[in-house]
């Protein structure tokens, strides 16, 4: 089994640019701390995304200490947040 391909400086801060884009500052994201073992934390962004030391892409979360990767956040619709709430 190989692992996987670390993405350039570039590819990272194209990542974070396109999330940046498409995500501001506020949006609430589902965060897995493994990634593919589910959701561990749902929060707002509280920061745009950036690269950190040059081979990671993060980003802050409100209520989370620290920052996490990026490729462990997954934007939430604002109405699929609100139809979980009124469960």
């Amino acid at each position: 089994m190989t692992s996987p391909k670390r993405k350039s400086p570039a590819q990272l801060q194209a990542q974070c640019e396109a999330w940046n884009k498409a995500n501001p500052v506020g949006t609430l994201v589902s965060f897995e701390e493994i990634r593919g073992c589910g959701e561990t934390f749902r929060g707002k962004t509280a920061s745009e995304a950036d690269v950190a030391g040059g081979h990671t892409a993060i980003i802050f979360l409100e209520g989370k200490r620290g920052y996490v990767s990026l490729d462990h956040c997954t934007p939430v619709a604002e109405e699929a947040a609100t139809d979980t709430m009124s469960l």
